[in-house]
């Protein structure tokens, strides 16, 4: 069963995804003390796809039976309401849930999809020299994209605890069928180049006043319902993914942003943008241009913090209106 258009961009809209950091843009680590998880790479960009075929992942409606679709419902919901989850939200410390970069319920093709995740990990990566498992890529985005070290655990979920069983079970079962070992076509983001005229944050505030403000509120802080569940999330301050997470990359948001961004006015899985390059770049850079919860492999000072771990695309440690970024918001 082939998903169309009206399909993504439905259950997206049931499940309320919107914007955040990413599974499978680059982020890990626990803490300084666990080195296992504390480099980032860029990972291989996905194929093209033949014509319009993408993974012909399960639909909804052949959730499993038994234990195993109890552990794929629960984690399902750990994925797409984080901070409703009764052990998930323990892990948050933000206002994030995992599938706000992941439309679709984590499903659609180039919004980095789960089915597009799972068969590629264990995976050796030469950056930190050892084989990462789907295991340790969860735990390194409750770190980053969802500031765990701030949270009620106070850092993510330990391994192989219940929570990682249950949200692989949810990821696995997403890639039922699909082929092990392959760099599936619409597994990641689609990558946008820079332009020729790099990015203008000031040009980048005009484009988030006229179409991201109404969701994520002109201040960053995102929308939440009254008894605090997630309705947009916020994009910078205390509630934002932090300074560790991918998307505070302008590439990796720029990207995300292309073909995900204004929610109903883009589409993935059609790759249809609703903003140019140049605007993709220029919002990503002025969402990225605000203070955020600090990056957790903090060395000390933003200077040596920003030469150990900051050496891509990002403004950390950048002066931006009479601020040198990176004091975070703890």
């Amino acid at each position: 069963m082939n998903k169309t258009h009206q399909d993504t961009i439905g259950l997206a809209r049931h499940t309320a995804l919107f914007l955040a950091a990413a599974l499978l843009i680059p982020a890990s680590a626990l803490a300084q003390d666990d080195e296992t998880l504390t480099k980032q790479v860029e990972l291989e960009e996905a194929p093209e796809a033949k014509g319009e075929s993408y993974f012909d992942y399960p639909g909804m409606d052949e959730l499993p039976e038994g234990e195993f679709g109890e552990a794929v419902r629960s984690g399902m919901e750990a994925f797409v309401n984080t901070l409703q989850h009764p052990e998930a939200k323990r892990h948050v410390g933000n206002g994030q849930n995992c599938a706000n970069c992941h439309l679709g319920g984590g499903m659609a093709a180039n919004s980095s999809p789960m089915w597009g995740a799972w068969g590629i990990y264990p995976k050796y990566r030469g950056k930190n020299d050892h084989v990462n498992t789907m295991d340790e890529r969860i735990r390194g985005c409750f770190t980053y994209s969802m500031n765990a070290g701030a949270s009620e655990a106070g850092g993510p979920p330990k391994p192989d605890s219940q929570l990682l069983k249950d949200m692989q079970s949810f990821m696995f079962w997403s890639a039922r069928g699909a082929p092990i070992g392959e760099n599936l076509p619409g597994r990641g983001y689609r990558s946008v180049e820079k332009p020729e005229d790099g990015y203008s944050i000031s040009r980048g505030k005009s484009i988030y006043e006229a179409q991201c403000a109404v969701c994520h509120s002109g201040d960053g802080s995102g929308k939440f319902t009254a008894d605090g569940k997630q309705i947009f999330p916020p994009l910078w301050g205390e509630k934002a993914y932090n300074w560790g997470a991918g998307m505070h990359r302008i590439n990796t948001a720029a990207g995300f942003i292309k073909y995900n961004m204004p929610l109903g006015k883009a589409n993935p899985v059609k790759k249809h943008a609703a903003l140019s390059d140049q605007e993709a770049w220029d919002v990503s850079a002025y969402m990225n241009s605000h203070e955020r919860p600090q990056d957790p492999r903090w060395e000390g000072d933003k200077a040596s913090t920003a030469e150990k771990w900051h050496d891509h695309a990002c403004l950390y440690n950048q002066e931006v209106r009479g601020h040198t970024l990176g004091e975070g918001t703890q």
